[in-house]
């Protein structure tokens, strides 16, 4: 049993507590956000709620899921363990400041979490050594160690690209709406029809995706005409630039 704590509890912290707690690790939350600390305590799998210098005196892994703009004054006069772990999954702040900050801490890593990965199959990108998430989160899901800060920043950002897969398929749930008129059912059936593809689509290699779009969009299916309409609208052509400019931005995290 890992005890695990967590500083800064909102929509990422929440769902790695209860994913932690219903594999019977000890799990205490900070309550900087008081009302998802009360429903996760709430929920009655055991996790503790404390503030944030409980937290870390209670735990052996420490996640900072704070803000990346206010993480530093958050943690400001804490006093931390050298024999603690950290897990970041605050986009932007560099291993070396959280180092400093958190001394005597020195394992330190940096991750990405989605919701989902309180039901298994979220990928975890991560700089530092990744044996931490390995054993906590590695059983039911795909652990990447990334050679640098800079890989992993990469990741923060495609990560971002899942607003923009939702906004695409909103529209098309939108036309559906119209066209069949049922708004209602269009957004079931658009959810349902990428959500159950991409369950069962394979996804352990390069190339799995393109095998995939192939074997949808063969000749004078509607699928090859919707990829040929994109690629000819260039709605494509627009994304490495609009990646590289957020990329950018991440340089900066404090200034955002």
């Amino acid at each position: 049993m890992t005890r695990a704590g967590f500083i800064g509890t909102g929509h990422i912290a929440a769902p790695m507590a209860r994913a932690l707690a219903r594999k019977g690790h000890q799990v205490v939350v900070s309550e900087r956000s008081i009302d998802v600390s009360q429903a996760l305590v709430a929920e009655g799998l055991g996790i503790t709620s404390s503030d944030n210098q409980g937290v870390i005196d209670a735990s052996d892994v420490v996640f900072l899921c704070l803000r990346p703009a206010i993480w530093s004054s958050a943690l400001s006069g804490l006093t931390w363990h050298d024999d603690q772990s950290i897990v970041s999954v605050m986009a932007g702040v560099p291993i070396s400041a959280l180092v400093a900050a958190c001394a005597p801490v020195a394992d330190v890593s940096v991750t990405i979490p989605i919701g989902f990965i309180e039901n298994g199959g979220c990928p975890l990108p991560v700089a530092g050594d990744p044996k931490v998430l390995q054993g906590l989160f590695g059983d039911d899901n795909p652990v990447l160690p990334q050679p640098d800060e800079r890989a992993l920043n990469a990741h923060f950002t495609a990560s971002a690209m899942l607003s923009g897969i939702l906004e695409f398929m909103e529209t098309g749930a939108s036309w559906l709406a119209k066209a069949a008129g049922d708004p209602a059912q269009a957004e079931i059936y658009v959810a349902n029809l990428v959500a159950g593809f991409l369950r069962d689509m394979p996804k352990s290699k390069a190339g799995d995706m393109a095998s995939a779009k192939w074997a949808l969009a063969t000749p004078g299916t509607l699928n090859l005409q919707m990829v040929e309409r994109l690629r000819s609208a260039e709605s494509f052509a627009a994304l490495p630039d609009i990646l590289s400019a957020i990329s950018n931005g991440m340089e900066k995290p404090d200034e955002r």
